[in-house]
């Protein structure tokens, strides 16, 4: 009976010594080692990149801040030009015709647009007729300006008014021509400056 169980217990070590023996899994390769300098390139790499990305989007913000600005310029130097624009009448006569209310329109829009401006409407006459008579008709052409303008939002103190008759030609001469271009209301800005341009004018 002892010769039996040293018999089963001699089997059992050997079996489990067998187990112990198996070969364990083999390991697969070891991971590459990055080659040396590898990771400082790509972080210099990266970050020149990220430099690059942030000076073409400055550069970018600059052109669109410079092209904003010289478009504003422009509009402003327009927006002068259209205040400037004479108004023309017809011979003895201060009426305004569509023209003269389209130029007026606009002068309107940018004097609301800039509180601050101030102007002064002044009337001339061509030559014919006296000194006297033409004075008169040179303030009632300003005038009638004024009141148009006031009619469209501007403030009548913002606006004042003079007549020069037929002293100021803008013409020389006795034609038809130079008449036309004589019976006129032409403006000056004597306060204020343009700063804001209404969308009519841009």
């Amino acid at each position: 009976m002892k010769l039996r169980f040293v018999a089963v217990l001699v089997v059992m070590v050997v079996a489990f010594a067998g187990c112990s023996r198996r070969a364990a899994p083999e390991a697969g390769p070891a991971p590459a080692a990055p080659a040396p300098g590898n990771t400082n390139n790509n972080n210099d790499a990266a970050a020149r990149a990220r430099a690059d990305s942030i000076a073409a989007a400055e550069l970018a913000r600059r052109q669109v801040a410079e092209r904003e600005e010289r478009e504003q310029r422009a509009a402003m130097a327009r927006a002068q030009e259209v205040l400037a624009n004479v108004v023309y009448f017809e011979y003895d006569s201060q009426q305004l015709n569509s023209e003269a209310e389209d130029r007026l329109r606009t002068k309107s829009a940018i004097m609301r647009a800039n509180p601050s401006l101030e102007i002064r409407v002044e009337g001339h006459a061509d030559e014919r007729g006296s000194t006297e008579y033409n004075l008169a008709l040179g303030q009632r052409r300003a005038e009638s300006v004024r009141t148009f303008m006031t009619g469209f939002g501007v403030a009548d103190n913002r606006i004042s008014t003079i007549s020069y008759g037929k002293e100021r030609p803008a013409v020389e001469g006795s034609t038809e021509s130079a008449y036309e271009r004589n019976r006129r209301a032409e403006f000056a800005i004597v306060a204020g400056e343009v700063s804001a341009v209404p969308p009519e004018v841009r």
